[in-house]
This record gives structure tokens, C-alpha cells and sequence, in this order.
């Protein structure tokens, strides 16, 4: 039994496929490989550990059908085709909770450096432009006693709350299909409506799957319905918000600013305009980039491959309907 990687992954994860025995094969070059090349790799293994961006559509899965398993090493799995996958009875694995605490640290981060300005501010500095300023310049917004809303709380958006109701003793309301009761008992969040969100959130953060139902959720109509001194913050996935109605959003001042880890399309090109406003900050999709955080999904991925490859049901698997008869 062997299996392909598509990328570098922390070396816990392949300490734990070669103490499994397992063989792998591991993609090392600085390029995302194309479909077809995935394809051809993978027809070579039996199972696929994928950290790429590459789609994993029904093309690809007609084409790999006989894999035995596909481990994400991630917690987002909208890139696969997980109706095709099931209908082949192949496992798709990927990593949750492990990343909650990482990417609730950058949506944190994003809110602090978009309510100070703070990279428009160091990007002054390195052009020569930190001079003579009067009291009324290069002024941000204060966090303290402000409402965050959150739109999908889950276990990241429970974290970000925990954090700014620490830090800034702000209020908490957020929109769920359902109660999150852990979030209503310890943080006195309250459930609202998606419209409510929308009026009452002085800081909203998305930490929604992307969905047919979320795709642009965060549209022009929506940020029209927001604060002008709203802040919005992504974290979740680029396709969650509509680009080009956000950028028309702060030009317009129709919000006030936005922090986003997550672009649409991704990576962001060089000259888009979000890049040099003054309110806006841009990170280039860190959220799950620390050493703990990254080690715990290669651990989690690579667990998902020995379990299938030792003819177990997978430890976190996406569409357990592959295990019923």
C-alpha cells in the first residue's frame, strides 16, 4: 500500500506513515501540481494525502477511482466532490478542531490590525511618509464594549469570541442554523437572524463552510445592510464574500473596513485595490499556520490514510455514509 502527497507536509505526519510502514511518494517542488499531473501520480497509489488547492472534482475521482482514501490536510473540504467520492465508496478524511485555536488567533489579529490601521500605517513608514501629523490623522476605532457578530459559530468562532470578550469585554451575537448552547451559557452569546447580524455587528466574522448556500453570502446587499462603521473579517473561505462588492463596499463607505485571511480568488493579485486602503487588512490564508497547528493536521491526516489503508474506518471522515451498506 502506498500513497502520494501533494505537497511538503510536517515531518510528525510521515514519522507516522513510516513507523506504519507505509510507502509514500511526496510531491517537493515549489508549484501546485496540475489535475492531470495529480492524476497520473496518483494512479501509481492507493491513497491520496492532499494539502494543495487543486480541485478534487468528479473528473478527478472518476479518474482515481481506486483509491482507498482521500486525507485532507485541512478541515475544509468544498474543493472535493464528496457526493461522487461516497458514491464510489471512497473515504474523504480531514482534520478538524485541531486549527480552532490558530485561525481564531488570526481573525483576532485581523480585527486589531484593521481597527488601528496598522499595516496601511507600517506601509508609510517604509515609503518615507511617517512625518508631521496633526491629532485628527490616521485615526482607528476602539474595540472596547462593541458587539462582534459571528456568522458560523462553531469551535473557531466560539475561540474568537472567548478572546474578545476577555480582551474588549465586547457583546457576542451570532447566526446559526442552530443553538450553540455552549457559546449562550459561557459567553452569553445570543442567536439572531441573519438581517440582525447584519445591523447589530460592529466587527462580523465569517467562519461558515463554503456552500452553494454561503457562496457570496456577503454580497452588496448585505454589506448595504451593515453599519457604515462596521467592520467585516473572513477566515473562513474567499468564496464566502463577494470581492468585487466588498471593494465597492469601502470605496463607497458603505462599511468601514474589512480584515481578510482568505481572498476570492486566492492567491490575490499584486495590484488589487484592497491592498492599499487604508482600513483594510490582507493576509495571505495563515490562519492554520503555526507549528502546533499544522503538526496536529499532519498528525490527523496521516492517521486518516494508515486507519483506510488498514481497512478501518477513518478516525474523522467527512462522509461517513461510505461505511453503511
Amino acid at each position: 500500500m502506498t500513497v502520494f502527497i501533494d505537497r511538503i507536509i510536517p515531518q510528525l505526519g510521515i514519522d507516522l506513515l513510516n513507523d506504519a510502514g507505509i510507502t509514500f511518494e511526496q510531491h517537493t517542488e515549489n508549484r501546485e501540481l496540475s489535475q492531470e499531473e495529480l492524476i497520473a501520480r496518483c494512479s501509481k497509489h492507493d491513497a491520496l494525502l492532499s494539502a494543495g488547492w487543486g480541485p478534487l472534482d468528479k473528473k478527478f475521482i472518476q479518474a482515481c477511482k481506486h483509491l482507498k482514501v482521500i486525507s485532507l490536510h485541512s478541515v475544509g473540504y468544498d474543493r472535493v466532490d464528496v457526493d461522487e467520492a461516497t458514491h464510489l465508496k471512497i473515504p474523504i478524511g480531514n482534520t478538524p478542531d485541531v486549527l480552532s485555536e490558530a485561525t481564531a488567533d488570526t481573525a483576532f489579529l485581523l480585527m486589531l490590525t484593521v481597527s488601528r490601521k496598522a499595516l496601511y500605517l507600517h506601509k508609510k513608514i517604509i515609503n518615507g511618509q511617517w512625518g508631521f501629523s496633526q491629532p485628527i490623522d490616521d485615526l482607528g476605532v476602539s474595540l472596547t464594549g462593541k458587539t462582534l457578530g459571528i456568522f458560523g459559530l462553531g469551535n473557531i468562532g466560539f475561540e474568537l469570541a472567548l478572546k474578545a470578550k476577555a480582551a474588549f469585554k465586547m457583546s457576542i451575537i451570532y447566526h446559526n442554523r442552530s443553538h450553540n448552547e455552549k457559546a449562550e451559557n459561557e459567553l452569553d452569546a445570543r442567536k439572531v437572524t441573519f438581517e440582525e447580524l447584519l445591523e447589530q455587528s460592529d466587527v462580523l466574522a465569517a467562519f461558515s463552510a463554503l456552500t452553494p448556500e454561503t457562496k457570496d453570502k456577503f454580497n452588496k446587499d448585505a454589506f448595504s445592510r451593515m453599519k457604515k462603521t462596521a467592520m467585516f473579517i473572513n477566515a473562513s473561505r474567499g468564496g464566502v464574500h463577494n470581492e468585487n462588492d466588498l471593494i465597492e463596499a469601502l470605496k463607497q463607505q458603505t462599511i468601514w473596513g474589512a480584515g481578510l485571511d482568505v481572498t476570492n480568488p486566492e492567491p490575490m493579485q499584486a495590484d488589487n485595490p484592497l491592498l492599499s486602503m487604508p482600513s483594510v487588512a490582507v493576509f495571505p490564508h495563515i490562519g492554520s499556520a503555526t507549528k502546533e497547528a499544522r503538526d496536529g493536521m499532519a498528525k490527523l491526516a496521516a492517521e486518516n490514510v494508515i486507519a483506510a489503508l488498514n481497512g478501518k474506518r477513518l478516525p474523522h471522515v467527512v462522509n461517513p455514509e461510505v461505511y453503511t451498506e
